[in-house]
């Protein structure tokens, strides 16, 4: 493994930012303080900065030797929000607000990146200009989007951008990159039946809309079963359902909810069209109504061909070829999306191990994503400060990359 030296010796005192960063977590859009101690770190190193794109964000502009005369320019994003969770570590660092939990390792990536800019700081053996992404409120804010509305890359034009993710379960030392989908759109439904209230002894008196919902349900599974292409992904799931009030009177209504994810926009709109569609003829032929909302959040998260190709060589680079492992897909969904769909760029996981690194004072669950006794394990820094670096360097280096 070839890590940078000078990274591995800042790495105590970047892991330590990282924990009390993990110790006053904020939710998205709510991210004052930890902007704050981006920004410090980043004034104190040097290099300028921008505050308040999307609301809390902060991009730190670093220049190589050539001024960014250039005008060749790569950015380089990590997310720096908390999650509604109440975490059930006890170690020092665990989080001082009821509630809020950095369960999903932001606090690392923020790590890595502050651990690649104090590096170039210092070095900037480079010619162009690296923009370093502090986006706000990934977890459901769409953060990625609000920095984008608020002119990112009209005031930092970059050729390409680049994320990522740790990702538990890998073995420390590994990565993950491919090409295309990586992550799903995610997307959400709700479908208001509308019946006619009744008693429950008397059902033909009224509309029920509790065996339209149990239609509806069964019938949106064909879609998945029937309407799509078998080698393509896609996913209906109701997660809600809503009605009634008392054993023997039959409701006016029903409320459903749920969840799409596709790794396709043209999936999708199949997917909302049929819905639709099924939803109304199914309460059409009961005699019921239906209102038929669908929300897309974020689209779905796919790897430019060339640039994930350049990240596989570049983390190759550092450690082999056999530690660069291909990234499955996955139905969780990611707001780098929206970077994705107006620069080209690419999306990788780095392995955050089997979660030993929390040897005490952690809780009892597994050291997964969104589990209130994940941790991100900070031997990981030095390994993706170097990664930014010479994804950065190299990228800049190479005209046609």
């Amino acid at each position: 493994m070839k890590v940078i030296d000078s990274i591995v010796a800042d790495a105590a005192a970047i892991a330590a930012v990282r924990r009390d960063i993990h110790a006053h977590p904020e939710l998205c859009f709510q991210e004052v303080r930890t902007a704050d101690v981006i920004a410090a770190q980043l004034t104190e190193w040097g290099i300028p900065i921008h505050r308040g794109l999307g609301t809390t964000g902060v991009v730190g502009i670093v220049h190589g030797r050539d001024g960014g005369a250039c005008g060749r320019a790569v950015g380089l994003r990590a997310d720096i929000d908390a999650l509604p969770m109440q975490e059930f570590n006890t170690f020092a660092h665990a989080s001082k607000h009821v509630g809020k939990m950095h369960a999903c390792g932001h606090d690392g990536h923020t790590a890595m990146l502050l651990a690649a800019a104090k590096y170039f700081s210092r070095h900037r053996d480079f010619d162009g200009t690296v923009y370093l992404i502090f986006q706000p409120a990934e977890e459901g804010g769409g953060g990625a989007r609000e920095m984008i509305k608020d002119g990112l890359f009209e005031q930092f034009p970059m050729q390409a951008v680049f994320g990522m993710h740790n990702w538990p379960g890998m073995p420390v030392g590994t990565f993950a990159v491919s090409a295309g989908p990586v992550m799903a759109s995610s997307n959400e439904f709700k479908i208001t039946i509308r019946g006619k209230g009744a008693h429950g002894a008397m059902p033909h008196l009224g509309i029920d809309p509790v065996p339209v919902a149990c239609q509806m349900v069964q019938a949106f599974q064909t879609i998945i079963s029937r309407n799509k292409k078998p080698i393509e992904a896609g996913v209906i799931s109701v997660t809600m359902i809503h009605t009634g009030e008392a054993t023997n009177v039959v409701p006016d209504s029903c409320e459903m909810q749920g969840t799409v994810r596709t790794f396709t926009i043209e999936l999708l709109d199949m997917i909302e069209r049929r819905m639709r569609q099924v939803a109304e003829h199914t309460c059409a032929a009961f005699e019921a109504t239906c209102e038929f909302e669908f929300v897309r959040n974020y689209p779905p998260t796919i790897n430019s061909p060339a640039e994930a190709e350049f990240a596989r060589r570049v983390m190759a680079g550092i450690v082999g070829e056999d530690k660069v492992l291909a990234q499955e897909p996955t139905g969780g969904a990611e707001d780098f999306s929206f970077m994705l769909q107006a620069k080209p760029g690419a999306y990788v996981f780095i392995a955050n191990g089997d979660g030993t690194h929390r040897d005490m004072g952690h809780g009892g669950g597994p050291c997964t994503l969104h589990n209130p006794s994940y941790d991100f394990n900070d031997d990981l820094i030095p390994l993706g400060g170097t990664y930014w670096v010479e994804l950065a360097r190299q990228w800049l280096a190479n005209p046609t990359a």
